[in-house]
């Protein structure tokens, strides 16, 4: 059976600090509350993301890799992570801040959890007036004024906040502390994990009374307190073409604002996928139309070289790949 453009049923999680815009500004369907995350391609265990359309649907991830191997993710996407997708992309809504967190790098992730650490990015989609994020310590932030901080439960004292818009991006390396604040709806591209250490959680507890989990002895040794404050992304924003945007060793993103027929080849040794943050467009693969609205998210395998995108007005997609 060929391949063709693959857009997949999304995952909707329900969180503590979930919202309705996901339902509301993005369309996904669910009479489910407090919907935090759509997952819209995922290969983590027991989430694995399902075919929604054509002549494959019905079949995850998991099958397609397994059956069309470096045809769907490239040659040397295959070599490296073999039947595992390597990325997890979401759209996350925040309707109250989320818990103050961090990621472990590859190394204490494969040690701890036989995971794959969680590297990830940040597109702003919308905030309301006075959002903030939390990225990272105030300047001179020791490991002891961090256990100070910790003991005394006074943590947001050494934390820093970003006052954030729409169209701001946000690198989140590993080590990294970070937290969404209420009032954001973003795309997050990340590596494929889900292993996240709790350090604070601003004292709440769920319907039963109970506090979450924190994991303040896991994220001792994997919280980096000496990094550069490089955070933020600066991107161009040229129109019908694509814009860098973040690399790593684990994904490339770039920015492609459409307002007209665009020729694509796909020229890397990878999957292609496109996440549309606002507006339409079609994806024109030998003469088969795929819409992708906002909110909606497609994967081109790697043996698609050529396709067109047509915008049915002016759009922004984000444009993700394995360097």
């Amino acid at each position: 059976m060929k391949l063709y453009p693959l857009k997949f049923y999304p995952i909707l999680k329900e969180r503590i600090w979930g919202g309705e815009k996901l339902k509301t500004f993005l369309n996904k369907q669910t009479a489910l509350p407090n919907i935090g995350e759509s997952w819209e391609i995922s290969d983590v265990q027991e989430n694995t993301s399902v075919v929604s359309a054509g002549d494959l649907k019905g079949k995850t991830l998991k099958e397609l890799i397994a059956i069309y191997k470096e045809t769907l993710v490239g040659n040397k996407v295959y070599r490296q992570f073999g039947n595992n997708f390597p990325l997890l992309i979401k759209f996350i809504d925040a309707k109250q801040d989320l818990s103050v967190q961090l990621h472990p790098n590859d190394t204490l992730a494969k040690a701890r959890h036989h995971s794959f650490g969680k590297t990830e990015m940040w597109y702003i989609m919308q905030a309301e007036k006075e959002a903030e994020i939390i990225v990272d310590f105030k300047k001179g932030t020791t490991q002891e004024t961090y256990l100070q901080n910790l003991n005394q439960n006074t943590l947001p004292n050494i934390l820093n906040f970003e006052r954030v818009k729409a169209g701001d991006t946000f690198f989140i390396e590993v080590g990294r502390v970070h937290a969404i604040g209420k009032g954001i709806l973003l795309a997050e591209i990340q590596q494929t994990s889900d292993i996240t250490y709790r350090i604070y959680d601003w004292d709440r507890v769920d319907a039963a009374g109970n506090s979450r989990e924190l994991h303040t002895d896991l994220a001792m040794d994997a919280i980096d307190f000496s990094m550069p404050d490089n955070y933020k992304v600066a991107y161009s924003k040229h129109q019908n073409t694509s814009n860098p945007m973040v690399t790593c060793p684990y994904f490339t993103t770039q920015y492609l604002p459409v307002t007209a027929l665009l020729h694509k080849e796909n020229t890397f040794d990878s999957f292609l996928i496109y996440m549309c943050v606002e507006g339409c467009v079609n994806f024109i693969f030998e003469g088969t139309k795929t819409k992708v609205k906002t909110g909606e998210t497609i994967l081109l395998p790697a043996a698609l070289k050529q396709f067109e995108i047509v915008p049915e007005h002016a759009s922004k997609l984000l444009e993700i790949y394995i360097p």
